[in-house]
């Protein structure tokens, strides 16, 4: 697609964190999503890349995204996905956990009540 041809591509304005990992490089950057889009994102962060460099980000809900950085103005870059994504799924809440899935947490004031009525008095 062109410049123009991408203009038209429906994006989500939202704000979100991710983490981005630059290829060749394990040093992990944190950038604000600025806005989402199947095809791409714009992020914002202090991170050095270039236009035509490979990058993955970690969003919320997807995991880790491979993709190439567009463009770059000041602070702000845009990445093109390799693969498209479902950008509703980044602005999902983060799944529950399964009660097994957390053994150090506390338990729910229901569960802490049907525990103290399981209780003999004495």
């Amino acid at each position: 697609m062109s410049n123009v041809d991408t203009r038209q591509v429906e994006r989500d304005s939202l704000f979100l964190l991710a983490q981005l990992r630059v290829a060749g490089s394990d040093e992990m950057h944190r950038v604000k999503v600025r806005n989402l889009s199947a095809g791409g994102m714009m992020a914002e962060g202090e991170v050095k890349v270039a236009r035509g460099e490979t990058v993955s980000v970690e969003l919320r809900n997807l995991g880790w995204i491979e993709g190439t950085v567009a463009w770059r103005q000041e602070t702000r870059f845009g990445i093109a996905f390799a693969d498209e994504i479902d950008p509703k799924r980044a602005r999902a809440p983060v799944a529950a956990k399964k009660k097994d899935d957390s053994l150090y947490s506390r338990p729910t004031v229901s569960e802490e009540r049907a525990a103290n009525e399981r209780l003999r008095k004495l």
